[in-house]
């Protein structure tokens, strides 16, 4: 029964990953402009379409397609704040999270207009079919690319925020965009960043997504939402909250499934725990393990 455990402890972890992956989005948008963008789910999916897309219509290698679809999410993302967002700096947070809630819609509505849509595609088999094995316990080739991958990802997010020169700016817009204008820092440049980076971990998120469960758009814009209660239970402002809220939380569902569906008459435990997490932690701690206490808007 241990290779049982392991298995479901590399499986948390890998879903996990992905989790925190996906999570970083909502964070590095939050954490410079205090705003929680409800459609990034659809910008996830948006990231894994372009992907495939790339890579199966274009027939660009997937290597090179998968870093692609980044840059391009990275100016489509940049884009939508500077038409939709903009000119709503200022403006009361309930105003800005009507207009993501729309934002949504509108892109559902664009990706209901194509193939992706309606239909279910899976990427090419790139890796070997043949899992890694040791002791009982395996895990698939994309599976450990994509651990791999997001975890070099968040480690460079964290260096860009603590080192380089934008990253402070747009700590410093964080903190207090009045003082960041006063000493130079253009707080619009900053949120347009922040969408841009937080579109460019999006489109990783769905291309690793992507490889892993296949591409249905329902569970992938489904996929964001699941991740809203990571980044609850991390802190809505911290980017190591965001990657251990997403361990804890694939672990926490890779275990309840394995562990309780199918006894006490349990089924389906690890799509509802997430959100009985979310009520616990907004009851008794609603700035999350790691997150500041003093959230402003939400």
């Amino acid at each position: 029964m241990m290779s049982y455990f392991f298995q479901l402890l590399i499986s948390g972890i890998v879903v996990g990953s992905i989790y925190a992956l996906s999570a970083l989005g909502f964070v590095l948008i939050y954490k410079s402009s205090r705003v929680l963008n409800i459609a990034h789910g659809q910008i996830i999916a948006g990231g894994a379409f372009i992907t495939y897309a790339l890579t199966v219509w274009a027939d660009i290698p997937i290597y090179i397609s998968f870093f692609l679809s980044m840059i391009i999410t990275f100016f489509l993302a940049m884009s939508v704040e500077r038409i939709f967002l903009r000119r709503l700096i200022g403006e009361p947070v309930i105003s800005v999270i009507m207009v993501t809630i729309g934002l949504m819609s509108i892109l559902d509505g664009i990706i209901y207009l194509t193939p992706f849509g309606s239909e279910n595609f899976s990427f090419p088999v790139f890796f070997p079919k043949t899992p890694i094995s040791f002791g009982g316990v395996s895990v698939s080739w994309t599976q450990l690319v994509g651990v791999i991958i997001t975890f070099l990802l968040i480690a460079a997010f964290s260096w860009f925020f603590k080192k380089s020169t934008i990253g402070i700016s747009m700590r410093a817009v964080s903190d207090d965009q009045l003082a960041a204008m006063s000493v130079g820092i253009s707080v619009p440049k900053v949120f347009g960043l922040a969408w841009a980076a937080a579109g460019l971990s999006a489109a990783a998120a769905g291309g690793i997504i992507g490889n892993i469960t296949g591409l249905n758009f329902d569970t992938l814009h489904a996929f964001g939402i699941t991740v809203f209660p990571v980044v609850i239970l991390g802190g809505l402002d911290s980017i190591i909250g965001a990657v251990a809220a997403g361990i804890i939380m694939g672990l926490i569902q890779q275990f309840a499934s394995g562990y309780l569906d199918g006894h006490f008459g349990l089924s389906g435990t690890a799509e509802v725990l997430p959100y009985i997490i979310l009520l616990v932690i907004l009851l008794f701690k609603p700035h999350g393990l790691f997150g500041i206490h003093e959230i402003e808007r939400v």
